[in-house]
């Protein structure tokens, strides 16, 4: 008894210790979907740095980090057409350290970590042959990840999800094959349809950022129509996937690219003014 009651103060304690909050603004595209989170940001952010400089440091010995300079600036030349917008859904991202590299591997890839440190892979630049308008959607995208603090999100899931297992598991006695089974339940149940959420929300805002900026938002239709076409059969079903099928984000992007569009050609015609 005494353990249990032990565990249901953990547990308890760390539900006192969330915070739920909206971290950024709703945006053209809406955004209003509450978040909530046991870890910090600074601590994100702290691993992250870490994380970064270890990816760097092993691209750098294997000699594929940033050895193509053209496709290294255009990437930085459009982080920095988007990064004023981010003050769009919050004031204070202009300011964070935002940097991109390029590691030369085939890999069809691009992410965030905490903090702005974007990384892109040259496959996915050249083997899809992504124009301005694509690369900004895809960068957009990841930049959207990290405004809405989704890593800090799900890695406050799994230490919920960690918590609850310990107490289900003291409650219940079970054995750590049965707990084994119960994560796997809690994974698709609950974590994996948060996922494809944050991919929705990353995809709806990288295409607002990308407007703003004056690319064109209908772009990133076009690079999942071209995921898709590269994709073999066998796909993951969306149910048990963690993004979206190809047809419903296709749809989504083409709905919201639509909304946009006004957006875009205000920016267009704004920069053409500009030059």
């Amino acid at each position: 008894m005494r353990i249990k009651a032990l565990w249901i103060g953990v547990l308890s304690l760390s539900l006192l210790g969330c915070v739920t909050t909206q971290t950024t603004q709703s945006g053209l595209v809406g955004i209003e979907r509450q978040q909530m989170f046991m870890v910090s940001q600074s601590e994100m952010i702290e691993g992250s740095e870490q994380a970064y400089a270890q990816v760097l440091q092993k691209a750098q010995e294997e000699n594929k980090l940033n050895k193509d300079s053209a496709t290294l600036a255009r990437l930085q030349r459009i982080m920095q057409d988007l990064i004023p917008h981010t003050a769009q859904f919050r004031a204070e991202a202009i300011n964070w350290d935002w940097q991109v590299n390029l590691i030369s591997e085939d890999t069809l890839n691009a992410w965030i970590m905490p903090g702005g440190r974007i990384m892109f892979y040259t496959g996915l630049i050249h083997k899809l042959a992504l124009s301005d308008d694509e690369v900004a959607a895809i960068m957009g995208h990841e930049m959207a990840h990290d405004l809405r603090e989704h890593a800090r999100e799900r890695a406050s899931q799994a230490q919920m999800t960690q918590l609850g297992l310990g107490l289900v598991g003291q409650l219940a006695g079970v054995d750590g094959m049965s707990l084994d089974l119960a994560a796997t339940v809690i994974n698709v149940a609950v974590l994996l349809p948060f996922s494809r959420v944050h991919e929705v929300e990353a995809d709806r805002i990288g295409i607002e950022l990308a407007a703003r900026a004056g690319y064109d938002p209908a772009a990133a239709v076009g690079i999942w129509q071209r995921m898709a076409a590269l994709s073999t059969g066998g796909s993951t079903p969306e149910f048990l996937s963690t993004h979206p099928s190809y047809d419903s984000r296709i749809k989504d992007l083409t709905e919201y690219a639509k909304r946009l569009q006004p957006t875009y050609e205000q920016a267009k015609a704004a920069r053409k003014t500009g030059e």
